[in-house]
């Protein structure tokens, strides 16, 4: 009988220059929102038409547009201010979230724009990518916001968090990924893994809004952060995540494991901890390291990962996104492209030796 291994990206693509220059001229107030638009869709366009052409059976627009893959929903937003969480990557550079002034909280961009905008240019399943409200939930202070607790603004963000969501599938999208990365970093900012609970809890709170239909379409996506070739939480023991990770009531979970230093005992926690009906997807390629790696180096991944997890309830993937932030040009498109090719070509070289 044969087996058959799904394979689908993880979501950003680095950006072409011409795009990540109007992005820059755009913020600086020397280029219209025309100017903008055109080089955003013409980067759509080809980035789509790369990603087909890699065999791809599963297409995201690369995240072309998002100025992160975190802060898509704030771009606008006139109630924040720029000192919030600071996010310390290994090797010196920081990323910070900006932080809620005022409430009512409301999304400005919902993720189903996204889609429309890539539907035009394909006619294959198209794979979104939100941002879980654990993230976001970053942005609310320390020291409260006066008439709005942290309570109610919990609730909005469940609510908009369920609006993005349901805005994908309303536009199109076949499946729909939750961005988590902050689960391993948590762990390390709290390792009683308290925070980490409130974190799967609040994930799940917008979770219990979908069906059991819906949600065997929505997945989780681990990693320990992928940005200029750096990660913020590769440190963090990945058996404090896993078993908390697998509590999450998504149907798919897209697993950083490629560079991981001991793939087979992570693999014999996920083993141990999924549950019945979660699909894992599993890292193969490795975005930040700048080897591209051949089809057997995938194929031998994913044939070692069968050995764990059997085939049954197996995908691949890459282990993070390529370029999550808009800035972030330390990996070319061309090395992106031949990554996700040899991760379709390995993909289909394991189906057919398991077979």
């Amino acid at each position: 009988m044969a087996i058959s291994i799904p394979t689908e990206p993880i979501g950003s693509v680095p950006r072409p220059g011409y795009l990540i220059e109007a992005m820059t001229a755009h913020a600086g107030g020397t280029l219209e929102d025309a100017g903008l638009a055109d080089a955003t869709n013409r980067a759509i366009a080809e980035t789509i038409a790369e990603m087909e052409a890699t065999g791809s059976p599963v297409i995201s627009d690369g995240e072309q547009s998002k100025p992160s893959f975190a802060t898509y929903p704030l771009a606008g937003l006139t109630a924040l201010a720029p000192d919030g969480v600071v996010i310390p990557f290994e090797d010196g550079h920081t990323r910070q979230l900006p932080v809620l002034t005022a409430g009512p909280f409301r999304y400005t961009t919902y993720s189903g724009n996204y889609v429309r905008a890539a539907r035009a240019h394909t006619g294959l399943p198209i794979k979104q990518a939100v941002i879980a409200p654990s993230a976001i939930s970053l942005i609310y202070p320390r020291d409260g916001i006066d008439d709005y607790p942290q309570g109610a603004f919990l609730a909005d963000l469940v609510d908009e968090c369920e609006k993005d969501i349901r805005s994908a599938f309303d536009a199109g999208a076949d499946s729909v990924q939750i961005d988590f990365t902050e689960g391993r970093l948590c762990c390390k900012l709290d390792p009683s893994r308290g925070l980490l609970r409130q974190f799967v809890a609040l994930n799940n709170d917008v979770l219990a809004r979908f069906s059991d239909a819906e949600r065997a379409r929505i997945g989780v996506h681990t990693c320990p952060g992928g940005d200029q070739d750096s990660t913020h939480s590769a440190d963090v023991d990945y058996a404090e995540l896993l078993p908390d990770l697998f509590g999450i009531n998504a149907g798919r979970f897209f697993v950083q494991m490629a560079s991981e230093a001991d793939r087979g005992r992570a693999l014999d926690i996920i083993a141990r901890e999924r549950r019945p009906g979660q699909v894992v997807y599993v890292g193969v390629t490795d975005p930040i390291d700048p080897r591209i790696e051949s089809a057997e180096d995938v194929c031998a991944r994913i044939l070692e990962a069968a050995k764990h997890l059997g085939t049954e309830a197996l995908g691949s993937t890459d282990d993070c996104g390529f370029s999550p932030f808009g800035d972030d040009i330390s990996t070319a498109r061309e090395t992106a492209f031949a990554k996700i090719r040899a991760r379709i070509e390995g993909t289909k070289l394991a189906e057919a030796r398991l077979g």
